[in-house]
């Protein structure tokens, strides 16, 4: 008994440096300004959202003024926000759609090409949009939809990003840590 709890306790310990450290080495390109970013630089302040969209998904388009508000709300808390695009790729006709619905949208946040579906597969994305929620220290958080209602802002009556974040700033763990997400299935390539 005493071994199976040793055993246990270590692998404990290996997996808690290998959730914070996933995302070193990956950069991706912002569709918006053009430069690279380096996820790990990103975790910072109270924690990351990822938030897994596609120019081709109608249910990214339902959650626009949803992301916005998201953003207003709980960047000054100290969330930083980044959408990622797991089906672009970096050619100049992708990122130009890219940037131009950035502009056009108001959602004013960085828009990361996937081209290579590295983050996509790392947290196994299979809808869009798909929300993640990392700590600072990279542990997800929360994982899933935004709310359970994509079709109507205003039917929406459980708010589950919103609700993971305001855990994390009152210091609580998240609960539920997950929901699933309805959306357009991710093509993976």
């Amino acid at each position: 008994m005493k071994k199976l709890s040793l055993v246990c306790i270590i692998l404990l310990s290996l997996t808690f440096p290998l959730s914070a450290q996933s995302l070193q080495g990956i950069s991706l390109t912002d569709a918006v300004t053009g430069k690279i970013i380096h996820m790990q630089s990103e975790l910072k302040g109270r924690g990351l959202v990822l938030i897994f969209h596609s120019l081709a998904c109608p249910f990214a388009k339902m959650y626009e003024s949803r992301l916005i508000a998201l953003r207003s709300k709980y960047q000054s808390q100290g969330f930083n926000f980044i959408l990622v695009n797991p089906e672009a790729s970096n050619n100049a006709t992708d990122k130009t759609a890219l940037q131009s619905y950035i502009d056009q949208s108001d959602i004013n946040m960085p828009y990361l090409i996937d081209e290579n579906q590295v983050l996509t597969k790392l947290y196994k994305i299979t809808k869009i949009p798909e929300a993640i929620l990392l700590s600072s220290e990279g542990k997800v958080s929360y994982r899933g939809a935004l709310d359970n209602n994509p079709q109507s802002e205003s039917a929406a009556s459980a708010k589950y990003l919103d609700k993971a974040m305001d855990s994390i700033l009152k210091g609580e763990e998240p609960s539920p840590g997950q929901v699933r997400a309805v959306g357009c299935n991710v093509k993976i390539y």
